[in-house]
């Protein structure tokens, strides 16, 4: 085995779009161009610092990556284009950092980006075998195939696997998404900001028991992106350390032949979570009882629950009683899961998830969330998934070792380049945002098409 490097990698800028319903509102250029922008802003720095860039989606054709970053200047910078399902955007990440810890680059800037079709998640391919084709032939055999969407079918069979085991009760899925629909309504990003009553979550259509449909993430447009940078890049700049947040730990690995145990939550990735969670804690030097603050992977409610024994906060068969509780909430004995409101309530563009995460955690350990902080946390975890399959899980630091504090929003004024607070407000980027952080050596106007036009309307 190859020798492994250590130079750490820390988060400098993180930037969003708010995240909408997929209607062909916003094409994904724009939008990959809105959330780079931010990010770029927020690490203040110039796209002639970006040394690689990494483009992440699940949906579009080869090279995307490039029609995006192409606005930001045509430096002749490597670009890669990833795709790991649900995994995409945190995949993006763990090549960023890979190739920083390894002393390839010192800075490195990455886009989630997902332009969507209306309804379920849904195979483009219908002449060749699907990645997915054995798992959904296992869970015929195991437990049965019905008319509802399959990755609904898949999650559901977990959450009936873990009541079966464990004795929890479809109120408690229905719970944790009372949960992140309350979280929601302060993360001015979220593409649904409702609260609901428990009841109404429970009466609402079924898509297939005992997830109704709102527990069940909804597909999504939108992007996020994240500038990735080194000790070395980050040490040239001292007045930025108090907004870096360390990579302290993380883990992306694939599946293990327990994939096909023909239990119906290993089928959905709960012994791939479970050994990430380890590697990626044991990297970091923490404990889940570290762990203040998570963003987890709830594509449905069914995985939260199963996740928060995967992931190390709850004893096994005992992840009900923390939602019973109300230990994943404010107030709660925690970790807070999901202040965003997770991909329930936020919305879930599959290629933006991982990077929307990072922005989130980023902005709590700062101490940026101010309107919906976890209070007195240093560390954070970000679980993201992908059926098929891929997980990443990352452990992050503040770069100071110290606890998180409220920041207000004058405060993030006079330290940024902001003229507000972009974790809780969204707003859409001027052209003179852009003409900050745009190459000074290799732009091109005619790469931004008519961004800018469109960007323009909407201020």
């Amino acid at each position: 085995m190859a020798p492994k490097n250590h130079v750490p990698a820390y988060v400098l800028g993180v930037g969003l779009t708010k995240f909408i319903k997929p209607r062909a509102q916003r094409a994904y250029p724009e939008m990959g161009y809105e959330a780079g922008v931010k990010a770029m802003l927020d690490a203040q720095i110039n796209y002639d610092d970006v040394e690689t860039g990494v483009a992440c989606y699940c949906y579009g054709d080869t090279t995307s990556g490039q029609r995006i970053f192409y606005q930001f200047g045509m430096t002749s910078i490597p670009v890669y284009n990833t795709n790991n399902a649900c995994a995409t955007g945190s995949t993006g990440l763990h090549l960023a950092r890979t190739l920083i810890k390894n002393g390839a680059v010192d800075c490195v800037l990455v886009i989630g980006f997902e332009q969507m079709q209306p309804g379920s998640i849904k195979s483009v391919w219908s002449d060749r075998p699907s990645p997915m084709g054995l798992s959904m032939r296992m869970m015929a055999d195991t437990r049965g195939v019905d008319k509802s969407p399959p990755n609904a079918q898949y999650f559901a069979n977990a959450g009936k696997e873990y009541m079966e085991k464990h004795g929890a009760e479809a109120r408690d899925f229905a719970e944790i998404a009372r949960i992140s629909h309350e979280h929601s309504q302060r993360n001015p990003y979220a593409q649904f900001r409702d609260v609901y009553t428990l009841e109404q979550i429970e009466k609402a259509p079924m898509i297939h028991w005992p997830l109704t449909k709102l527990q069940c993430s909804p597909t999504s447009d939108g992007a996020g992106a994240a500038v990735v940078v080194s000790q070395k890049f980050l040490d040239a700049r001292p007045h930025l350390k108090a907004q870096a947040i360390l990579i302290a730990g993380q883990s992306l690995l694939t599946d293990s032949p327990q994939l096909y145990s023909k239990s119906a939550m290993d089928l959905v990735g709960y012994d791939m979570t479970r050994r990430a969670a380890q590697a990626a804690l044991n990297e970091a030097g923490v404990s889940p009882r570290d762990i203040k603050v998570c963003e987890l992977h709830d594509c449905f409610s069914a995985n939260e629950l199963i996740l928060l024994e995967g992931l190390g906060f709850s004893e096994p068969g005992k992840a009900h009683h923390m939602v019973r509780n109300a230990d994943i909430t404010y107030g709660g004995k925690g970790p807070i899961v999901n202040p965003s409101g997770g991909l329930i309530s936020k919305g879930h563009p599959l290629g933006a998830t991982g990077l929307a995460q990072c922005a989130e955690l980023t902005w709590q350990l700062r101490g940026w969330a101010n309107n919906r902080l976890v209070e007195d946390a240093n560390v954070a975890l970000q679980h993201n998934l992908g059926l098929g399959g891929a997980v990443v899980v990352t452990v992050y630091k503040r770069a100071d070792g110290a606890k998180n504090a409220k920041i207000s929003d004058d405060d993030i004024r006079k330290s940024s380049q902001f003229n507000y607070n972009p974790a809780t407000e969204a707003r859409y980027v001027t052209k003179e945002d852009g003409e900050k952080v745009r190459s000074k050596a290799a732009r091109s106007e005619y790469a931004l098409g008519d961004t800018l036009e469109k960007i323009q309307s909407r201020l």
